[in-house]
Order: structure tokens, then C-alpha cells, then sequence
């Protein structure tokens, strides 16, 4: 694992940049992983400024995203398709046939994960941009999840809903479940890009890089992928040996 410590929030944002940016550079039919929550946004603001300023293109990208809430669609600014529409999407001049997110409101949320299966395993992602959860989790796999789990149903960890409550109105409407890629699939991407920033990710970082690599830990899965990059700041690192 290589793994890259930076000052700041602003400084992780360009270093996760430059390492996805040459990706997209060097294939411009990448197929991206993305996710979502507070972490990646400053990423995702220095792709729309990148393609603002130098055109560069992302017409020809295609997008995978790790997961969405259980009961929220497209009309809910809670959903991570509004999320990824407002946050990333509509600044980089993506088509939105080449973006692909679950249906959190699909009917059939078994047959749901079956579709997002056989989507994932025909387009490879190039990279895979992960955050970290405070209890180690990405995407949603949370503690005790096979790593053997491909896309999936979750019921979400009470950690995971105080971590989210933030972006909601109350705690209370933070939704209970999701649709997940499973760690399987995450392993699967080529290249994984996991980013980190405040003290309360310490823990989870030093168990990552440092740890067992153990199912209640999900994260610690990484330390067996052949190319993964860990960008760091001062604060969530402050726990590894050094």
C-alpha cells in the first residue's frame, strides 16, 4: 500500500486529484468508482474546475457508485444520485447513460443487487475512490461483512447513522438501510484510491494500514490489493508509526 500524508483537507483533495486525473489522462474510457459523502468533494470540485478551466474531457468516462440509501430516488436531495448530479456530474459534462448508481427504490432490491453484479463485472473499474468510516467500513460494508460480499443489502451500523446524521435534518431520518458493492467487487478495481482526513478516522487508519486484516475491520481488506493508494491527512494519520 502507498500511502501519502498531506497537511490538510485541501492538500489530500489535490493529491487524490493528481493520482485520478492521470488516470483519466492516460485512458480516457476509464471507468471510475466513485463515492460519496464529505471526503471526496474536494476531489470532485477540482475535476469541475479541471474541466472548466483545461477542457478536459470526461465524455467518453463511465461511472460506478458504491452505494445508495434503501427508499430514496433521483427526487430526494438526500439520494446519491441527487448528491452525485450536484456535487460532480453535471460539472464535468459526463453523460448520464455512462453514470451508473443502484436503485434504492427498486422493487425487487435482491434482483436490484443481481443487475449492479453483472454491471460491475463488465466494467471493471480503472479506480475505485473510497472513503473511511470511523468503525473502518467502506462503501457500507460495515464490521463483521464477508469480504467475500459482492453488491448486497445492509441494515446500517448505529455509527455509521450518527456519522451520516449530519447531512440530514435529524438523526431520525438517516435511513437504516442501503444498497452496497460489496468488498468482492471493490477488490475487483484495477487501482483503489481511499481517502482519509480528521482525528476521528485515526483509528480506522492505523487499523487499515497497521492491523490485522480482519472482517470487523473491513477496510483492512486493502493491505490485500496489488495497487492501492492511502492519501492521508496530518490528523487521521496521527496514530500510525511513522
Amino acid at each position: 500500500m502507498k500511502i501519502i500524508v498531506t497537511k490538510d483537507y485541501e492538500s489530500m483533495s489535490d493529491a487524490a486529484f493528481a493520482v485520478l486525473s492521470a488516470v483519466v489522462k492516460a485512458k480516457p474510457t476509464a471507468v471510475l468508482g466513485l463515492a460519496t459523502g464529505t471526503t471526496p468533494l474536494g476531489l470532485y470540485a477540482r475535476m469541475a474546475e479541471d474541466h472548466r478551466k483545461n477542457h478536459t474531457s470526461y465524455a467518453g468516462v463511465r461511472t460506478v457508485n458504491l452505494d445508495e440509501y434503501v427508499g430514496l430516488g433521483p427526487e430526494s436531495d438526500q439520494s446519491y444520485v441527487y448528491f452525485m448530479r450536484e456535487n460532480l456530474f453535471k460539472h464535468i459534462g459526463i453523460p448520464q447513460e455512462n453514470t451508473n448508481i443502484a436503485n434504492g427504490k427498486a422493487a425487487d432490491l435482491e434482483a436490484e443487487c443481481t443487475r449492479y453484479n453483472a454491471l460491475l463485472a463488465a466494467l471493471q473499474q480503472d479506480i475505485q475512490v473510497l472513503g473511511i468510516g470511523s468503525n473502518g467500513h467502506i462503501a457500507f460494508n460495515e464490521p463483521g461483512t464477508p469480504f467475500g460480499a459482492e453488491t448486497h443489502v445492509v441494515r446500517l451500523a448505529e455509527s455509521t447513522i450518527r456519522d451520516n446524521a449530519r447531512l440530514f435534518a435529524r438523526e431520525e431520518d438517516v435511513p437504516r438501510s442501503a444498497l452496497t458493492m460489496g468488498l468482492k467487487n471493490i477488490m475487483h478495481a484495477r487501482r483503489v484510491l481511499i481517502l482519509a482526513n480528521g482525528a476521528n478516522k485515526a483509528k480506522a487508519v492505523k487499523g487499515l494500514v497497521e492491523g490485522p486484516v480482519t472482517e470487523q475491520l473491513p477496510a483492512s481488506v486493502l493491505q490485500l490489493h496489488p495497487d492501492c493508494t492511502l492519501v492521508v491527512d496530518e490528523a487521521a494519520a496521527s496514530l500510525l508509526a511513522r
